[in-house]
């Protein structure tokens, strides 16, 4: 099975990311994807401890926010790790998540005009020329990066069909949320394909992944991530083209009390079985195959907790 990545969400203390990536590396994932997450691990430091110690592998900076760093610092974060391991860094912007923003005190209104700046300030950098780009939102004048002329991919992380439609029209690539179903990902790249993309462009979906004997704990694994993320309103559409119904508001109250298990309570089988792949090892390979035939290139395998988790998932997808 080609082209999967795996996904660090930032929480995992230093170890296990270490024997993460280890199991990983030892099953020839082809990349890497270093979530930014408020509050958790900085994925920049993290990467340049990845590259160094796995030659072998790529690493994704996912997705860094001009709310909370200036674009000008994310190209100089991303082309120095260029600079150090060229060819292995690719860079994904994005909004963050709005909760994690909220607790930082950070508004991030009309996301779509500092986006869109963000990538051309990001892509001109990276060009090696002096850049002038005299934005709403962000500034360049008369700068070049020390590092200079860096080839880097850039995508956007996107949900809404705006968002969709520019990463199509500016990025390299676009990534898809985590928890999303067969028929939002088709929605998804129909918005992104509306105007035309370049040549190369490449779509990359996060997926909730957990493999078992049983299939019930294997979808127990999963049932905790999809309440987080599928709580959220932009996942509306998501949950009803899949042809299920959440009570997200009660998930919301769940969490906001601490009462996880209750969270997980609303997530039933039916909702695990559209937003995520989950099961036997039978039941996973013929899940990740249907996401392929939705049109995703590249599967990023998200909420995998140990090595030993990661060893039987890629042993499923590999065997």
């Amino acid at each position: 099975m080609s082209e999967l990545g795996i996904s660090f969400d930032g929480r995992d203390p230093a170890d296990l990311v270490l024997a993460k990536a280890e199991a990983a590396v030892r099953h020839g994932t082809g990349s890497i994807w270093l979530a930014c997450h408020l509050f958790q691990r900085d994925p920049v430091a993290t990467a340049g401890v990845l590259l160094s110690r796995y030659p072998g592998a790529d690493v994704v900076l996912v997705a860094l926010s001009p709310y909370v760093l200036h674009p000008v610092y994310i190209a100089m974060a991303a082309a120095t790790l260029n600079e150090f391991f060229p060819g292995r860094v690719s860079l994904c912007l994005g909004v963050g998540a709005p909760v994690d923003l909220a607790d930082a005190g950070i508004d991030a209104p009309s996301p779509l005009g500092p986006m869109r700046e963000a990538v051309d300030i990001c892509r001109s950098l990276f060009s090696g020329e002096k850049v002038r780009i005299d934005g709403k939102w962000f500034q360049v004048r008369d700068q070049h990066l020390a590092s200079g002329r860096q080839d880097l991919p850039i995508l956007l992380a996107a949900s809404g069909p705006k968002m969709l439609r520019l990463a199509g029209r500016a990025a390299d690539g676009v990534v898809l949320s985590a928890g999303a179903s067969v028929e939002f990902l088709r929605w998804c790249l129909e918005q992104v394909t509306a105007d035309g993309v370049p040549e190369n462009f490449r779509s990359h979906a996060f997926i909730y992944a957990a493999v078992a004997d049983e299939a019930a704990a294997a979808y127990d694994r999963v049932r905790r991530p999809l309440a987080v993320t599928l709580r959220g309103r932009h996942h509306t559409r998501n949950i009803e083209m899949a042809g299920n119904h959440l009570d997200q508001d009660a998930i919301v109250r769940a969490l906001a009390s601490g009462d996880a298990e209750l969270a997980e309570s609303y997530i039933g089988n039916p909702i695990v079985e559209s937003h995520a792949a989950a099961g036997t090892p039978g039941m996973f390979v013929a899940r990740i195959a249907d996401y392929r035939a939705a049109g995703i290139d590249n599967i990023v395998l998200a909420s995998i907790r140990t090595p030993a988790q990661i060893d039987t998932v890629l042993s499923a997808a590999n065997g």
